[in-house]
């Protein structure tokens, strides 16, 4: 058993991966790869490019828009690094893929679903989690925070590691957990379940001393089945909760306001055209069409008082049909240098009419319609 530990954007990597299989022609090379993505390389090695469209309907439907938004910002952050060291991600994974081709020797995809890890991470996080780890991914993506250059060699190094790891793990513990930890676990198991002894195993550097503490450890190896469970998150939605009191609080006021013989009429006619007028106008100042924004204004008044819809994602879908979303735009965010490319991204255009339009009707709900209908409304019941 030979495991070789490489950072996933060098060049020295797949030298050392190719070299190593030549040298020792194992029974089996074991990557660090899942069916998915395994099929996506290969593909790339046959130059088969293949801009399939993204359903943005599906997604949202599927509730999966942040599992969505996580892996597009983790595509975009390694095809970013993989550019500025001229190296393409996943390369020393194809290099591993190429000799044993060339020497008819078996693979092995060792890893986890990528959609499994993601949602499992997503789910184990707090919201502050959450954010606080999407803005970092946000920060380095846009380039802030990385002032100094990079020796990624370096970072193969086991102490570099140890001090690059637990300071992931200050930051995003749930994360760590399950990126790392869980990964670890399942991939020494895939290994162990490989009946030949001959093995090399090609991983990513972070990952070969978890993997070596299992394989020494065997018992203490979690169940591989458990790792692949995807459950829901537990405990006390306080979110949801909170922003259900907000639409409850605003239909308890109509009602006492009509309980108490005051005329509603004209309130309701101002919580419907305000509320119809920000959805519009976030959505088409975020740059919609004027289809998109029309939709985002209609839903508006219902949505407000729905706790779990949000107007942004019905203008979202409208402008999805006349953006349609494919690999290539994941693939050139990659590529991105300046607003003006953003703006022609349609990925970016679409989720920026969510954010926009969602925006907008914030706007309506904590100022605009308290100040103008509901605190009138609370005053006049009280006789204030």
């Amino acid at each position: 058993m030979k495991i070789i530990g490489t950072a996933h954007v060098s060049q020295e990597s797949v030298e050392e991966v190719k070299d190593a299989i030549y040298e020792h022609q194992p029974d089996v090379v074991a990557i660090e790869l899942d069916r998915g993505r395994y099929t996506k390389l290969k593909q790339e090695m046959m130059g088969i490019e293949q801009d399939e469209t993204i359903s943005v309907t599906k997604i949202i439907k599927e509730n999966k828009v942040g599992l969505f938004f996580t892996t597009t910002l983790l595509s975009y952050f390694q095809s970013k690094v993989g550019a500025d060291l001229d190296v393409a991600p996943g390369s020393e994974m194809i290099g591993a893929i190429e000799a044993s081709e060339d020497l008819g020797i078996p693979i092995a995809l060792i890893d986890r679903d990528i959609s499994i890890t993601l949602q499992r991470a997503l789910n184990k996080m707090g919201f502050m989690e959450k954010a606080k780890f999407m803005f970092s991914l946000i920060a380095s993506a846009f380039g802030y925070g990385d002032d100094e250059e990079v020796d990624v060699e370096e970072l193969k190094n086991p102490e570099n590691l140890d001090e690059l790891m637990e300071m992931f793990k200050d930051e995003a513990p749930s994360v760590h957990e399950v990126l790392v930890h869980e990964r670890d676990a399942y991939l020494a198991g895939s290994i162990m379940r490989i009946p030949q002894d001959h093995v090399i195993a090609v991983v990513g550097a972070g990952h070969k001393p978890g993997i070596e503490k299992y394989l020494d450890n065997p018992e203490t190896l979690p169940n591989l089945r458990d790792l692949e469970i995807i459950k829901d998150k537990k405990g006390i939605p306080w979110t949801k909760i909170i922003l259900a009191l907000i639409p409850i609080l605003f239909v308890v006021i109509f009602f006492l306001a009509y309980f108490s013989g005051i005329n509603i009429t004209w309130n309701i006619y101002e919580f419907v055209v305000i509320s119809m007028i920000m959805g519009f106008i976030g959505s088409i100042l975020s740059g919609s069409k004027i289809q998109s924004a029309i939709v985002g204004g209609v839903v508006a008044p219902l949505t407000i008082i729905h706790p779990l819809l949000a107007a942004g994602w019905f203008s979202g879908l409208c402008e999805a049909k006349f953006r349609k979303v494919k690999q290539s735009d994941i693939k050139n965010l990659a590529h991105i240098e300046s607003f003006k490319d953003l703006w022609h991204n349609n990925i970016f255009r679409i989720l920026l009419v969510v954010i926009g339009t969602n925006l907008g009707v914030s706007i309506a709900t904590l100022v605009i319609l308290p100040s103008k209908v509901f605190i009138p409304l609370f005053m006049k019941i009280f006789g204030m």
